[in-house]
């Protein structure tokens, strides 16, 4: 399994998006990226995740960020979910496990003695350069946004210019 940490390079990935759109991390350089898997659309945790998100977009783009969630679900699903939560940011399709393969999240998992393999519910932050500089694992979908701002606004903060610097 890939078990990938803070200062790795964040794997490529080009998938279908909502609204017929196609989405590659190649094109979203020069900004951050939440990057976020979650098991399935139009379920409780995963649309409390999702509106959490969506209800902290201004500080998330203030912090030069874009949210991007996947799922296994696929482009209509996301449309769909999309529309009835008002969600303003890219949901992917990852239908064939690949991406979540190569970021360590399609994972065995065990519900009521039933083995079965999904998403680990997990998050990624990864830098302009597109490097991942913080990882969440079993995330909680209550108040994970605030661990999100927490992080952007640590290494936005970081990444500014101080005024002084900016006049040398």
């Amino acid at each position: 399994m890939v078990d990938l940490t803070i200062g790795d390079k964040a794997p490529a990935f080009t998938l279908p998006a909502d609204g017929g759109e196609t989405l590659s991390l190649a094109d979203l350089r020069g900004k951050y990226v939440v990057l976020y898997f979650y098991p399935k659309d139009n379920t409780p945790g995963c649309t409390r995740q999702a509106c959490d998100l969506r209800d902290s977009m201004d500080e998330i783009r203030h912090k030069n960020a874009v949210v991007v969630g996947i799922s296994k679900d696929n482009v209509a699903s996301h449309d769909k979910f999309k529309a009835g939560q008002g969600l303003n940011f890219t949901l992917a399709s990852d239908a064939d496990s690949d991406v979540c393969e190569r970021y360590g999240v399609w994972v065995e998992k065990n519900m009521y003695g039933r083995k079965y393999m999904g998403i680990a519910r997990t998050s990624f932050l990864i830098d302009p350069d597109g490097n991942i500089i913080a990882v969440w694992r079993k995330v909680k979908a209550a108040n994970h946004r605030d661990d999100v701002l927490e992080a952007l606004e640590k290494h936005s903060a970081a990444a500014t210019p101080k005024a002084a610097e900016i006049k040398a």
